[in-house]
C-alpha cells in the first residue's frame, strides 16, 4: 500500500519549494515531512527530490506527484458525491486540491484569469497553481509531468494527452508614434530594425524574431529590452521606449487612442493556443478546461476563432 502521508508530504515539498513551508501548509513539522519523505526514497529505492532553493522533484518524484494529485481530484468527486465518506488530510487526499497548470504570460493577462475565476468559483475545493512559461515551451512542462493542463502553441498532443484548438492570438508589431518618427522615418526595414531598440519579454520569447523574419525575408539582429511583465511590457512602449509584439486585445485602446501605432500596417503574427491536458482526466480537470474554453471565446479578449 501507498503511504499517502508521505506522498501528501512530497507534493507540498515540490508546490511549496522548500521543506518549512511544506510543513506549515500541512500543519506538521518539517522534521516530520523530511521523515516520510526520507521513508519514501528508501521504498522506492531513488531520490524523489533534488534538494535547493527551490527544492524540484526527480522522474520519480514527478511521477508520484502526478499519482497524488490525480487522487486528490478522484477524491474530491467522491467527497461530492459521496459526504458522509468524510475523507480528510489523514487518506489519499485533503479538503483542498491542487491542479497544476502551465501557461503563457499573455494568455494569463489577459483571459485566463476569467477561465479561472470561473472555475474556482465552481469548485471552491480546487485550488490553481499557475506556472508561466513560453507558449512554445509551455508543452514541456506537460510533457516532463510538471503539470496535468496547458496553454500550448503546439497542436500535436503530448503522449498521454488531448490537444483542443482554443482560438488564435494576434500580435501586432507596434511603438509610440514619436518612436517610429525618430527610429523608422525611412521605413522598416533589415536596417532600420538592426539599429531601433525592440522589446522582449524573456530569453524564450521569439516573436519579435519571426515577425522581423517575414518582414525582411531573412534573421535581423536587433537591440533588446528584456521586459518580463506584460503590463510593464506595453507602458514601456507606450513611453518610447522600443518597439513589441502585443496581443491586439490588449492594447487595442492604446491603438485606437494613437498611443502605439502600427510598424508596418496588416502584418498582423498569428500565434494559435491549444489546451491539452492528460488524458482519461477526472472530472474536476474536465470541468476546468470547459472554463477554460469558454473565456478563451467570449469576453473583451477572446481568441479569433
Amino acid at each position: 500500500m501507498l503511504d499517502y502521508a508521505a506522498l501528501n508530504a512530497l507534493a507540498a515539498v515540490v508546490r511549496e519549494g522548500s521543506f518549512e513551508r511544506a510543513a506549515r501548509a500541512l500543519h506538521v513539522t518539517p522534521s516530520a515531512v523530511s521523515q516520510r519523505i526520507r521513508q519514501l526514497e528508501e521504498k522506492t529505492g531513488g531520490a524523489l527530490l533534488v534538494r535547493g532553493q527551490p527544492c524540484v522533484a526527480t522522474e520519480a518524484g514527478q511521477q508520484l506527484c502526478r499519482h497524488v494529485e490525480r487522487v486528490g481530484m478522484l477524491e474530491h468527486e467522491l467527497r461530492d458525491a459521496l459526504p458522509a465518506l468524510g475523507m480528510g488530510s489523514g487518506e489519499a487526499g485533503d479538503e483542498r486540491v491542487t491542479i497544476r497548470v502551465a501557461v503563457n504570460a499573455d494568455t494569463l493577462a489577459t483571459w485566463f484569469i476569467a477561465a479561472a475565476s470561473a472555475f474556482t468559483a465552481q469548485e471552491p475545493g480546487a485550488l490553481l497553481d499557475l506556472t508561466v512559461d513560453d507558449q512554445d515551451h509551455t508543452a514541456e512542462r506537460l510533457r516532463s509531468g510538471a503539470v496535468l493542463a496547458a496553454v500550448t502553441a503546439l497542436a500535436q498532443p503530448v503522449a498521454g494527452c488531448n490537444s483542443e484548438a482554443l482560438g488564435t492570438t494576434h500580435y501586432v508589431a507596434a511603438a509610440s508614434p514619436g518612436f517610429v518618427r525618430e527610429h523608422f522615418a525611412k521605413g522598416v526595414g533589415a536596417r532600420t530594425l538592426a539599429s531601433a531598440p525592440s522589446l522582449v519579454f524573456d530569453r524564450k520569447d521569439r516573436l519579435q524574431a519571426r515577425w522581423v523574419r517575414r518582414i525582411c525575408h531573412r534573421n535581423v539582429e536587433t537591440p533588446r529590452h528584456w521586459i518580463p511583465s506584460p503590463s510593464a511590457f506595453v507602458e514601456a512602449a507606450c513611453s518610447g521606449m522600443g518597439w513589441g509584439m502585443h496581443p491586439v486585445s490588449m492594447v487595442a485602446g492604446a491603438l485606437k487612442e494613437g498611443k502605439l501605432v502600427e510598424l508596418v500596417p496588416d502584418s498582423m503574427l498569428p500565434v494559435p493556443l491549444y489546451w491539452q491536458h492528460a488524458r482519461a482526466a477526472p472530472k474536476l480537470l474536465e470541468r476546468l478546461g470547459a472554463a477554460v474554453r469558454a473565456a478563451a471565446t467570449s469576453g473583451p479578449h477572446a481568441l479569433a476563432q
